[in-house]
């Protein structure tokens, strides 16, 4: 009967339905194909109608364009050899099931709240969606474990290198919870990427994005998530260098806008509140 009441992570059902949405409503070629995270959530009829659809085009463009990257930098570092992918607050991630050839030849360390993770293993297996061995499920209570431990615990192999993506994350951390991490990660086998998305502050949005960063400030702490933590660009590549990474660069929507929206020939264009760490170990 418990398992009845589980109830993944707002945010990561929201997440799934845009990337969802894009392969429905936005010209091809899509930048990214997933539909999967709609098979999970299994929304009600007239979902795309919602208002954090339907007037969130330039979020959905975001958030498609960071999934993006994170699968081209997986595919590269998995040619080169790296084999242990960690996504650290994977929510709804679909890598797994979407990509097999390529996640066949990875270890994946899905870490979230346990809630969530248990939802999603509920509904892989309702929708008879394989759990490889290689796919490891991590739940971590961050309020009351460290998701480190956690992760050696599950197998994690920390004398070889890895890819850690975290997206999405950041705005709910407190700067002391955001360094923490950094330093932990930057610990990692030589070799290592950390691929993290931070948030800039209202003041460096592009004019047309800032009534939703209000708007979404606002619902955030209505439902009782606040944003906490926003930084400017040079400030990520400060915290990098003092966690002791090696190299450290950032990925602007400008960047963004180059790598994946150049050649497109609707306006499908992302919102200019995100910025990407890359940083190696």
């Amino acid at each position: 009967m418990e398992q009845t009441t589980l109830q993944p992570d707002n945010t990561a059902v929201r997440t799934a339905l845009w990337r969802a949405l894009h392969v429905q409503a936005d010209a091809k070629p899509h930048i990214i194909n997933d539909e999967l995270g709609l098979q999970l959530v299994a929304p009600p009829g007239g979902w795309q109608e919602r208002p954090d659809m339907k007037f969130t085009k330039r979020l959905r463009a975001s958030i498609v364009a960071r999934a993006r990257f994170i699968e081209d930098l997986i595919m590269e570092q998995s040619k080169l050899g790296v084999d242990q992918y960690v996504i650290l607050g994977a929510g709804l991630d679909t890598f797994a099931q979407r990509r097999p050839d390529v996640a066949a030849h990875l270890q994946i360390y899905e870490i979230d709240q346990p809630d969530t993770l248990a939802w999603k293993q509920m509904r892989l297996a309702e929708l008879d969606f394989g759990i490889p061995s290689s796919l490891h499920f991590v739940p971590v209570n961050f309020e009351k474990s460290s998701w480190w431990v956690e992760l050696l615990k599950a197998d994690f192999d920390k004398n070889k290198p890895a890819v850690i993506a975290c997206t999405g994350v950041t705005l709910y951390l407190t700067k002391d919870a955001i360094t923490s991490t950094l330093q932990q990660i930057a610990t990692l086998a030589h070799g290592s990427t950390l691929a993290m998305t931070f948030y800039l502050p209202i003041e460096l949005l592009d004019e047309e994005d800032k009534p939703m960063q209000e708007m979404a400030e606002k619902g955030a702490r209505a439902a009782g998530t606040p944003f906490v933590s926003f930084f400017a660009p040079d400030e990520v590549l400060e915290m990098a260098k003092e966690a002791g990474f090696k190299e450290a660069r950032t990925i602007s929507t400008k960047d963004m806008k180059q790598l994946y929206f150049a050649d497109r020939t609707d306006d499908l264009l992302p919102a200019s509140g995100e910025v990407f760490l890359v940083a190696t170990t």
